[in-house]
């Protein structure tokens, strides 16, 4: 393993040293369904996060703010079934009820436990459901409770989002006598859960993601690299165009890893970059790959921008076009609908030198049709992944944004949501 590689590793948010995890049902879903996740880090951590910006964030985004603007924490209590979103001064009070009683489970300072909640939005939070399973929840805690957790913050997903890595970073040189000692090598772990499968279209968040980490790390590095990792990942991603009251992005740093704590502008905080960036980029499209109905995960590229900022306003503009993602789900090669979008998005073009690639075959250049076969493009449905490639002539910038097609699925699992 090099100082820049990572692999792939199992245990998700408690593969790092020093983390426990459990969920348990505390029926506020339908009854034998788990609801209720608590992520601990044995010791106080670090924490860095990015939040929703939705004007009417709901009640534990409200309580989370002044953790995350000190940033220190040692858990995380996440429900699943109530949003605790437009419920008032009662929704506050509830949720400062699940931070106390936590901390009173834990036996820790109320004020380094965070709180999440996801479901219906309006609706009063059953509270003493929440207290009264509190002890099983804590009493159940255990370094292989990643799973358990991550069931427990579902809503509509169908699947399980769960990943970790491991990497190694240098370590400094030690004097020996006269000589320097070879410079040896840090392993360190990153792990993450997360949910979200609908009202997906994050501004510095997504539906939920919890990171974990046993990097010794300075806070203000922790931030740098947690905002650039959401930047290509989680604000990468769109399933519908909706954004969230209950965003929330959480990474926790319990230094058990005993490393030389990164700080900015070390060689270790890219490495650390790097393999945070590899965990948020797994969740997040995994979270695309789960959008509600979806049967394709749509990955939308963008080069040749004018800016990074006109970039992103292209890809996202196609990739929230409910005729390009009902063409993708038609499987309907009418690469049109993908034109139509581009020339609509407000970014800088050139008529004359945009090109148009699905599925690796090109559609559209010099400002006419290409030659191509119909076939092929109509087997690049066939694949469970497409590619749409835009070049927009005007620069050098690029972006990419995930997203999904849109289903009769989607139509049904929304149309009924809170009944």
């Amino acid at each position: 393993m090099t100082s820049t590689a990572w692999h792939v590793i199992s245990g998700g948010v408690t593969a790092p040293h020093g983390y426990d995890a459990h969920g348990v049902g505390a029926g506020i879903k339908l009854r034998g369904r788990r609801d209720l996740a608590l992520i601990v880090s044995r010791e106080p951590a670090l924490v860095a996060g990015t939040l929703t910006t939705n004007k009417l964030a709901a009640a534990p985004i409200q309580l989370c703010r002044p953790i995350l603007k000190r940033g220190k924490a040692q858990a995380i209590i996440a429900n699943s079934g109530n949003a605790n979103a437009c419920t008032g001064p009662q929704g506050l009070h509830d949720a400062r009820t699940m931070i106390h009683e936590t901390a009173r489970a834990l036996r820790i300072d109320p004020h380094l436990v965070l709180v999440a909640s996801t479901g219906v939005i309006g609706r009063p939070m059953p509270t003493r459901r929440i207290v009264a399973a509190l002890p099983e929840l804590a009493a159940g805690l255990n370094p292989r409770g990643s799973r358990a957790a991550a069931e427990a913050i579902l809503t509509t997903d169908l699947v399980v989002k769960e990943t970790a890595v491991e990497f190694a970073v240098p370590r400094p040189a030690r004097c020996q006598g006269s000589a320097l000692a070879p410079a040896t090598r840090k392993v360190l772990r990153i792990g993450g859960i997360a949910k979200g499968s609908g009202m997906i279209n994050p501004t510095m968040a997504t539906m939920f993601a919890f990171l974990t980490t046993d990097a010794a790390i300075t806070l203000p590095a922790l931030r740098m690299a947690l905002r650039q990792a959401v930047a290509h990942s989680f604000n990468a991603i769109t399933v519908d165009g909706e954004m969230s009251t209950n965003d929330i992005v959480l990474l926790l740093a319990n230094g058990a890893a005993r490393n030389r704590p990164i700080q900015a502008g070390d060689s270790a905080l890219a490495a650390f970059t790097r393999a945070l960036t590899h965990v948020c980029e797994t969740l997040a499209t995994a979270i695309v790959r789960d959008g509600e109905g979806a049967g394709h995960l749509v990955t939308v590229e963008v080069r040749g921008a004018a800016s990074a900022h006109d970039a992103q306003k292209a890809a996202r503009t196609i990739a929230n076009s409910l005729l390009v993602k009902t063409m993708v789900a038609g499987r309907d090669p009418n690469w049109g609908r993908v034109a139509a979008a581009v020339g609509a998005s407000g970014a800088h073009l050139h008529p004359g030198r945009v090109a148009i690639t699905l599925g690796g075959l090109t559609v559209f250049q010099h400002g006419q049709p290409a030659r191509v076969n119909p076939l092929h493009l109509k087997r690049m449905f066939e694949h469970p992944e497409v590619l749409i490639s835009v070049h927009l002539g005007a620069g050098v910038s690029h972006a990419r944004v995930w997203t999904c097609d849109l289903t009769e699925g989607y139509i049904r699992i929304n149309a009924k949501y809170t009944t």
